[in-house]
């Protein structure tokens, strides 16, 4: 028999302050994210820095991939003044995206965050699908405590603070894209845990997970008049 605790789903939410109020000139995107792999818990003498990294690295082309598909953010590439102007582009001119990712240049990176870049009431709620492969009642016993993984990967969602284990960019990674400047910016995470049922592939391991990211967003600085 399954005890209380050991029944799933999961779910744990967590509110950490009120969505900012919409008024004009604020706009909001929902999305989701996705990630497979491994997904270990932080402790005092292993920040995982190496594995943040590695998670920003999965995250990074599906983040390009929305910028350069949502309408409003493409226009970051194009240069938001000469958008509203209409004045062409000159050989030489360096885009709105391209200034923005140079004020969070560290670490040998020039990352473009797509929530807090610009002083404003912006915000980010998280809805996470956690899967893993255990038993029911197991979902703490392996791979370490759930708080601790999720701190892992919140700190992935945000650009570094220091370069530890941070390699050279790769040839596709300039910019790269990163969801957050600051996890201070997240108002409400809610995390809903439950088994993962697919076999496990050869290139799996048993202890990896599945996540679905299911963000929301409000932010002054994406917003573009038309």
């Amino acid at each position: 028999m399954i005890r209380e605790s050991e029944r799933l789903p999961i779910v744990q939410l967590y509110k950490y302050d009120d969505w900012p109020e919409l008024r004009q000139g604020v706009r909001e995107m929902e999305f989701r994210l996705t990630y497979q792999g491994k997904l270990p818990a932080a402790s005092s003498g292993d920040t995982r820095a190496f594995d943040k990294h590695r998670i920003r690295k999965a995250l990074h082309p599906q983040l390009r991939e929305l910028w350069n598909t949502d309408n409003y953010l493409r226009k970051w590439w194009i240069g938001r003044e000469k958008v509203l102007s209409n004045t062409p582009l000159e050989d030489n001119y360096t885009t709105w995206a391209d200034n923005l990712a140079d004020n969070y240049k560290r670490c040998d990176h020039r990352f473009l965050p797509l929530i807090g870049a610009e002083a404003g009431d912006d915000a980010c709620a998280l809805d996470i699908l956690f899967l893993r492969r255990d038993h029911p009642g197991g979902l703490v016993e392996s791979g370490g405590d759930i708080d601790n993984r999720m701190k892992v990967l919140l700190d992935a969602l945000q650009i570094p603070k220091n370069c530890s284990k941070i390699d050279l960019p790769g040839t596709d990674e300039d910019p790269f894209y990163c969801l957050l400047t600051d996890d201070s910016l997240i108002t409400e995470l809610k995390i809903t845990t439950d088994r993962l049922l697919t076999p496990l592939a050869e290139d799996e391991r048993i202890h990896d997970v599945h996540l679905v990211i299911h963000v929301r967003t409000i932010s002054y600085a994406v917003h573009l008049s038309m």
